[in-house]
């Protein structure tokens, strides 16, 4: 079975950098076409110059999730250009690593609204057009703290587990409609927000990962270019752990 992913069209949040562009990199390799939602504009237009110039098509929208209009705006932007919408990866997140006493509601709030609220309001604002089109993928980036909680992140944790179960209502509804959706969620993984880790966070978590190792965001990308694509069809509801071990169900 083929991937049956040429000439789809892909909505990929938070996709100026770090997992978010590996996946839509990934994505315009087999020749998907590319919408970047990116609240940093600069590095949404960076993602999409790179892929048109590896002969791929894609646009940038400037886009906080947590906004609904900015996402109308993007969902209705790539209606515009390509004329449908068939994958959409809900990946736009923030994570900051403040102790459990120290979260101010302000915190909490902002943390929850790009996490989950956004997800929802992605996913929301899409899924009307892939009913019609009898067709989707929704891919929801979760993370292992959604499954085992942490000592810091409390709020990033809570919404990770949020998405888990947002995943799973979202199948629900979407299965009549050849709509599915599923979470794949990361162990630690190289990017920019993992860099910034004390060393001894780094240490803890490595001993914590039976492969020894954190992963590449190629590794997420890879299995979101799996469930987008055709060898995927039977898989609907499900959270995919990419995490080295770390965790095991």
């Amino acid at each position: 079975m083929k991937l049956g992913l040429k000439g789809r069209v892909a909505v990929i949040t938070g996709s100026g950098s770090g997992i978010g562009k590996a996946i839509a990199l990934a994505l315009a390799r087999e020749g998907v076409k590319v919408v970047i939602g990116e609240i940093d504009t600069q590095k949404g237009v960076k993602v999409a110059e790179e892929i048109r110039k590896r002969g791929g098509q894609s646009l940038a929208c400037a886009t906080d999730v947590s906004r609904r209009d900015e996402v109308r705006q993007l969902i209705e932007k790539a209606m515009k250009e390509f004329g449908r919408v068939d994958i959409l990866v809900n990946n736009a997140g923030i994570c900051p690593l403040t102790p459990f006493e120290d979260i101010k509601e302000e915190e909490w709030d902002k943390v929850l609204n790009i996490n989950l609220k956004g997800a929802f309001n992605c996913s929301q604002c899409a899924i009307k057009f892939m009913k019609k089109q009898k067709f989707g993928r929704i891919i929801n980036i979760g993370s292992i703290a959604g499954k085992d909680g942490g000592v810091v992140g409390f709020h990033y944790s809570a919404s990770k587990a949020g998405i888990i179960c947002l995943t799973k209502s979202l199948a629900k509804y979407g299965a009549p409609y050849r709509i599915n959706v599923n979470t794949v969620s990361p162990g630690p993984i190289d990017t920019e927000m993992t860099k910034n880790w004390p060393v001894s966070t780094k240490k803890t978590r490595l001993k914590q990962i039976p492969l020894g190792m954190f992963g590449q965001p190629e590794d997420i990308a890879e299995t979101v270019v799996f469930l987008a694509s055709d060898l995927a069809r039977y898989i609907t509801g499900e959270n995919i752990d990419v995490n080295g071990g770390a965790l095991m169900d």
